[in-house]
């Protein structure tokens, strides 16, 4: 059964580890690329066979640091001279 963790409000290692016990396959969906502490659920997964089946998928949602955005946008805006209001709204939007 699909479960979702939100490590803020529950502890997650103890809860993902007894999941995993019963499990043949697993998704993850992280915010960023840190896999610190895999080595402490390896040992559920690593016998997987793969396949559909009996697999590991790790979904990462990167996204760009606030000084990387930033630099981009005072790049956009020195390009063109001015900022249009297309250009500006796109930049709200994504901020």
């Amino acid at each position: 059964m699909p479960r979702i963790f939100d490590n803020i409000d529950q502890p997650l290692l103890q809860a993902l580890q007894q999941t995993l016990e019963s499990s043949t396959h697993a998704d993850f969906c992280v915010g960023y690329f840190n896999l610190r502490g895999w080595r402490r659920i390896a040992r559920f997964i690593e016998d997987w066979s793969g396949g559909d089946d009996e697999c590991c998928r790790l979904l990462i949602g990167m996204q760009r640091l606030p000084d990387e955005e930033l630099r981009h946008a005072m790049r956009v805006i020195k390009e063109t001279d001015r900022l249009n209001n297309q250009t500006a709204l796109h930049l709200k939007k994504s901020w």
